[in-house]
Formats: structure tokens, sequence, C-alpha cells
């Protein structure tokens, strides 16, 4: 089957547009993520969800740490000029979160299970990510 010259060039375009996708660099904080998810499986936590949004907030990862269902928040900060990055988790910022995990405990029937919610602090700095994860931060 031969394809028109705008065929093709729709195709060729999207093919261009996706190799440059792979070039681009990741944001800060998805690198924060990716590189705090990776700590946390290091440390024995199973993750059963990524970036879950409900009550106007994100939860950025929920896993599992034994029997404990854990909903973690990730800051990454390149310096500390405003902050030590779990700083940035303010009581308005908690509160959101609160009712986000509420949220994810109804959808997915979590029932009587223990929760808690934690912090990973990346510090992005230096050449390699520092993690610190602050268990039961709130």
């Amino acid at each position: 089957m031969k394809r028109s010259r705008a065929a093709r060039r729709t195709l060729w375009t999207r093919l261009l547009d996706w190799t440059q996708s792979l070039t681009r660099p990741m944001p800060l904080g998805a690198r924060g993520e990716r590189a705090a998810e990776n700590h946390l499986k290091r440390h024995g936590y199973r993750i059963v969800a990524r970036n879950f949004r409900a009550a106007g907030a994100e939860i950025d990862l929920v896993a599992m740490d034994g029997d404990t269902l854990v909903f973690v928040e990730v800051k990454t900060r390149r310096s500390f000029g405003a902050g030590a990055p779990e700083e940035a988790v303010d009581e308005r910022k908690q509160s959101r979160l609160r009712r986000a995990g509420e949220a994810f405990a109804i959808q997915y029937r979590v029932g009587e299970r223990a929760m808690r919610f934690d912090i990973v602090a990346v510090d992005a700095s230096g050449a390699r990510f520092g993690i610190e994860i602050l268990r039961n931060a709130f």
C-alpha cells in the first residue's frame, strides 16, 4: 500500500518527535520521584500506585511497607536556599494529602489496615542524589 506524501510526512514528523522526546532531559521532580521509588524498593517497600489524584491533591507514591499502607510525598531540591525538602510539606499540604489518602482507602477498600504518611526528601545538589525517608512524617 502506497502512502500519500502527507501521510508519510505525518508519520515522519511523529517519529521525529518521539525520538526527540527520548533525548529531552526529565524534569527534576520526575527524576526525584524515580530515585525515591528505587530507594524505597531497596528498603523493602512495594509500590502499589503512582501519582494518585483525589481531593485536590496528588500522592506521589502509594506503597506497602510490610502490612502498612504508606502514602509517600516526594520533595526534591537542588539547593536548600528555600529550606529543606521536607519543610515544603506544610499543614495545608498535609491536610490535602490526608484527604487524598482517605479517598484512596475508600476507593480501594483498604479497610482496617494500618496507614501512615512518609516524606522522601531528595537532595539533588550534588552529582548523586541524597535520599532520606522520613517515616510517619505527619
